[in-house]
């Protein structure tokens, strides 16, 4: 049965309380972790902010276990954020240079990339890989197959999977 969802000034002061009692802590785990306080500071942050546009709706019975694993979700988002970003950067490097991207259309391309992120998060490895391989490598899907050492008829389920993914990603932007 779902929690009814305390008023707003009643919210405020959860969150708030939270904050204060729990964001020291937080941000001293992180830091521990990471060996960098700049980016535990930055971690714990994003947490919180994370949080406050939840909609949580429950008391928290454990709310440093909460935190923490919240945390490990943010700090797991920003390692695949980088890694993409640095995948991006490798592959413009690889590129013969035809013309000047311009700060906004490489901005354009980031966001389209992240976007592309979003839409295959939560799918397994191998069906990122096939759609990656077939839609940006231009690979055949007995190429693809060989790769990943599967059978075409796998990959051929995979691409379906993606492709049902991205058609669902697509619908629900336009909602």
């Amino acid at each position: 049965m779902p929690y009814p969802q305390p008023p707003a000034s009643a919210r405020h002061d959860e969150m708030h309380a939270l904050y204060r009692d729990h964001s020291q802590w937080l941000q001293g785990w992180i830091r521990r972790r990471l060996g960098n306080a700049d980016r535990a500071a930055d971690i714990t942050q994003d947490t919180f902010l994370r949080l406050i546009s939840s909609a949580l709706r429950q008391p928290l019975a454990e709310p440093r276990s909460f935190l923490a694993t919240v945390a490990r979700r943010v700090m797991i988002d920003q390692l695949r954020r980088r890694n993409l970003e640095q995948a991006y950067l490798e592959f413009l490097g690889s590129q013969p240079v035809l013309e000047e991207c311009s700060p906004e259309q490489r901005l354009l391309m980031l966001e389209t990339l992240m976007q592309l992120n979003a839409m295959l998060d939560g799918l397994g490895q191998k069906v990122r890989d096939t759609f990656l391989y077939v839609q940006l490598d231009g690979l055949t899907y007995p190429e693809v197959a060989q790769r990943l050492g599967v059978s075409v008829s796998s990959v051929t389920k995979y691409m379906a999977k993606a492709t049902e993914r991205c058609l669902l990603f697509a619908f629900d932007a336009q909602l």
